[in-house]
């Protein structure tokens, strides 16, 4: 039997365990599912034979390295930063490794000694990032292998609610971490380029920018620039292309909406505010308005966002039960962007029966014997249950195939990678689509932008 170690047994991890469980008597595996909390992990193994629960605290460096040593290959599904001494540990031990993570510096600095071993740090291979490189890249190399020259490449991904699951006035619900979304767009001007000039959103604008999208059978959506999309200049081989935009999706009048918050300054994670666990809703909204000596909070906050009271987007205001002076944050020495995080998630929170959706949209420019034009590339993926849900299925599914094929010797290429080569992303994206990650391309014509 060969060992997998998976560390860590949370929501994105349950696809990714039953899909290696699934294949563990013909591939000939055993499975252990590391996490702080045994009785998770023990959930996650669903009683199968080939698979073992133990509690393992990352920061408890015997039994990290007792286990490690026992696998030969390991799966970090950990929070981003906390990879770096689970890969130390690989090298050390000459493990492979896979995560579904940005590679960041301390990992980078990794390389040359991951090389030297010959060992695979493949990571960057989930949804976003993962799936969205994977898809592009096979379309690129697809595009140059013919002789074309990328002019315009634009890519988009969401984590949403289902249509049958969308039942309140934002078409939202958190379907990932709820702090990520409530910082989404901080820590620097959004940075893109557009018909060979470099563009910039700061913080401030950035939910009042957006692009509209369509996808057929599921209607309109819009998005919002990410953070740095130049860095894939290099990272996809564009260096010449003119336009390159990275976006969020959502439904239209999500970020027109959010962006009263940010106005307000309700998203600020740089402060605490004084006693805030005894502070209500009410008064948490009323901090950032203007004192005023008979106006309601209602009647200031409208003001100030130069809002009526028939506005829909008072109406969204007004489901989130903002207002309302019996709640209490309960939370000790929170910062603004925590608070609204725990009001958000009394109505953002799936529901039992609810399902999540992700969207993913490329499109393509280019120019190919003398002629332009554009490819559109969509998919759209349903979850299944709380458990098996879309972003699970997306996230944990291309980790799981990476690591079998890494362990069966299909993806050789030694070094800590992003799955942009042929030998990842063309085994990986045809299995996906037997499990309904579908990628569903389209010829438009080639428009362009006005810089």
């Amino acid at each position: 039997m060969r060992t997998i170690l998976i560390i860590g047994a949370g929501r994105s991890a349950s696809s990714l365990i039953q899909y290696l469980l699934n294949k563990s008597v013909e591939e000939g595996l055993h499975l252990i599912i590391g996490d702080l909390s045994l009785e998770f992990a023990q959930k996650k193994t669903n009683n199968h034979p080939n698979a073992t629960a133990i509690s393992l605290d990352i920061f408890d460096e015997r039994s990290r390295k007792e286990a490690i040593q026992k696998a030969d290959i390991v799966i970090s599904m950990l929070p981003a930063h906390l990879h770096i001494e689970v890969a130390r540990d690989c090298v050390f031990y000459k493990k492979n490794m896979v995560t579904a993570s940005y590679i960041s510096d301390a990992m980078q600095e990794l390389d040359v000694l991951v090389k030297e071993n010959k060992l695979v740090f493949m990571n960057e291979v989930g949804l976003d990032p993962g799936i969205d490189h994977m898809s592009a890249m096979k379309i690129i190399h697809e595009i140059k292998s013919k002789g074309g020259k990328m002019l315009l490449f634009e890519s988009f991904c969401g984590g949403l609610v289902a249509p049958e699951s969308d039942t309140n006035l934002w078409n939202y619900k958190f379907t990932w971490a709820p702090r990520n979304v409530v910082l989404a767009g901080q820590g620097g001007a959004a940075k893109f380029l557009q018909e060979g000039t470099y563009k910039y959103i700061p913080y401030c604008n950035l939910f009042r920018r957006t692009e509209f999208l369509e996808v057929e059978g599921y209607g309109k959506f819009e998005a919002y620039s990410n953070r740095d999309s130049l860095k894939y200049l290099d990272v996809y081989g564009l260096d010449d292309v003119l336009t390159l935009y990275r976006g969020t999706i959502r439904r239209v009048g999500f970020s027109k909406a959010w962006n009263m918050f940010v106005q307000l300054g309700m998203t600020d994670d740089s402060y605490i505010m004084e006693d805030s666990e005894n502070m209500s809703y009410r008064q948490f909204v009323n901090s950032f308005l203007p004192y005023h000596p008979t106006d309601s909070v209602e009647i200031k906050m409208r003001l100030i966002l130069k809002i009526d009271q028939d506005d829909s987007m008072w109406d969204k205001l007004l489901e989130l039960d903002l207002f309302n002076p019996n709640k209490k944050v309960g939370l000790k020495n929170a910062t603004p962007a925590q608070i609204l995080e725990k009001i958000l998630t009394d109505s953002w929170t799936l529901q039992p029966n609810d399902k999540d959706m992700i969207v993913m949209y490329h499109k393509f420019g280019y120019e190919l014997n003398g002629k332009k034009q554009q490819i559109d590339s969509k998919m759209v993926c349903i979850g299944e249950d709380q458990t098996y849900t879309a972003m699970a299925k997306t996230v944990g599914l291309p980790v799981a195939m990476a690591t079998l094929l890494i362990l069966n010797g299909k993806i050789k290429t030694p070094g800590v990678q992003l799955p942009i080569r042929e030998e990842v992303y063309l085994p990986i994206l045809k299995e996906l689509e037997e499990y309904g990650v579908v990628f569903k391309e389209q010829i438009v014509p080639y428009l362009g932008y006005n810089a």
